[in-house]
């Protein structure tokens, strides 16, 4: 039993300017009292978007233009600050399938992959250049080939990097940990009846 294989992801992209953001821009605290993730999407950039509109300033994830994106560009150390795990789902469940930064918190890069949803990185210039046809074509089909770590957009094909390990695991499907050890279930119930905690330090 392995998880969905994620080979080729398309849509349209979302264009996000900026170094550091972290985690707490991307799912505000107050937000993370939820039992479940459902619903979670909907709070993305909370803050920055009515920090934003204060201003009289449009927030990407605000802006209608950007309203069916599924792939988001953004900068450096993008992920950043605290661990928390809600910030891809939030991600994830606004509707972005993938992403491509310049570098990532390592964190939130796993975070991600747990979530089969793939980080490439390129450089400032490629990200700058990808963020600028984006929003001169906010309907502009993006193509992301997770096998050639590549994005296409019409006739051009860009070249993006991805860590080997986490493109092996979307193309065989063992980014997803949970089918994998139901996979091996009696092996895992084996381990865990060694664990103290769990007989009771018997």
């Amino acid at each position: 039993m392995a998880g969905e294989i994620v080979s080729t992801l398309n849509g349209p992209g979302i264009p996000l300017r900026g170094n550091d953001i972290d985690t707490d821009r991307i799912i505000p605290a107050r937000f993370l009292k939820c039992v479940t993730c459902d619903g979670i999407g909907e709070h993305a950039f909370k803050d920055d978007i009515k920090g934003l509109a204060q201003k009289g300033e449009t927030h990407p994830f605000a802006d209608e233009r950007f309203s069916s994106a599924t792939i988001l560009v953004a900068n450096k150390n993008f992920g950043c600050g605290s661990s928390r795990e809600h910030a891809p789902q939030s991600l994830k469940r606004w509707g972005i399938q993938a992403i491509i930064a310049e570098s990532y918190s390592e964190i939130f890069y796993g975070n991600c992959v747990s979530l089969a949803m793939p980080c490439f990185t390129a450089d400032h210039d490629t990200c700058a250049r990808i963020q600028n046809t984006i929003e001169g074509d906010p309907t502009a089909e993006l193509g992301i080939s997770v096998a050639e770590a590549t994005i296409s957009i019409g006739e051009e094909v860009i070249q993006l990097e991805i860590q080997s390990g986490a493109q092996g695991q979307f193309l065989d499907g063992s980014w997803d940990a949970r089918a994998g050890l139901l996979e091996n279930l009696d092996g895992a119930k084996k381990v865990a009846a060694k664990l103290p905690y769990v007989s009771n330090y018997a």
